[in-house]
């Protein structure tokens, strides 16, 4: 039976030691299609799973390390993540909107155009 323990002990220890590693090549990708786009959205999510796996990833060490404090650490992480990936949806959703009253208001402006020049 104490056989058993150590075999399960043993693959635990595997499993809290790839995990981190295979979340931080995870962040990397992430990182590139955050760079990469192609649009804003996708760099907002991939910004969000950077953040989300981070989060993992210290929780992880948390549980191997035996430390409490980085419990807090992660909790405090995890706001910050979610404060950041909210402004910048604010920030896209105020840029978008602009965007969108300039070109019609460029619309606007060439029917006008259009409609003098029928009515000259």
């Amino acid at each position: 039976m104490h056989s058993g323990n150590v075999a399960l002990e043993a693959a635990f220890e595997i499993v809290m030691t790839v995990f981190p590693v295979l979340l931080a090549v995870m962040v990397f990708l992430c990182l590139i299609r955050a760079i990469k786009g192609p649009r804003i959205a996708d760099r907002i999510v991939a910004i969000n799973m950077m953040g989300t796996m981070t989060m993992v990833i210290i929780a992880i060490l948390a549980v191997k390390m035996d430390e409490g404090y980085l419990v807090d650490i992660c909790i405090i992480y995890a706001m910050i993540s979610f404060l950041a990936v909210t402004l910048l949806t604010k920030v896209y959703m105020g840029v978008y909107a602009e965007r969108k009253k300039r070109e019609s208001g460029n619309a606007d402006k060439e029917a006008e155009e259009h409609d003098s020049t029928i009515v000259d």
